[in-house]
């Protein structure tokens, strides 16, 4: 199991103790060069998926769709890609604090790669 991140963590920390370098690339974390996910640019991508009508969820930002995909990820599965591939318990594993500064860091990025900072 994925241990409990906290979101005190540094940005890399924070990701790799939650295991998303392992299926996502996420621009700016290193190690972070996962295939089995979509790559984790959301300030790019995030508007289009929320856009598509093939969304369900409820989010009205990229910050909200972030957290949503975390805590409940078969609300939107990015095409191209298999459902049911995330665990739908992470969102178990990472504090309030640990799901903002996610997002936060996730819908800052655009389609360059940004250097992970806090």
């Amino acid at each position: 199991m994925v241990p409990l991140v906290t979101g005190e963590e540094p940005l890399p920390q924070l990701f790799t103790r939650a295991g998303c370098p392992v299926c996502h690339t996420i621009p700016g974390i290193p190690g972070a060069e996962g295939r089995v996910g979509p790559t984790l640019a959301l300030g790019a991508t995030g508007p289009t998926r929320l856009a598509d009508p093939r969304y369900r969820g409820r989010a009205k930002s990229v910050h909200e769709y972030v957290i949503e995909s975390i805590l409940n990820p078969g609300v939107y599965v990015v095409p191209g890609y298999p459902d049911r591939t995330m665990p739908p318990w992470y969102g178990q594993k990472l504090s309030a604090a640990a799901l903002d500064k996610i997002a936060l860091y996730l819908e800052s990025l655009g389609s360059q790669p940004s250097p992970a900072r806090r």
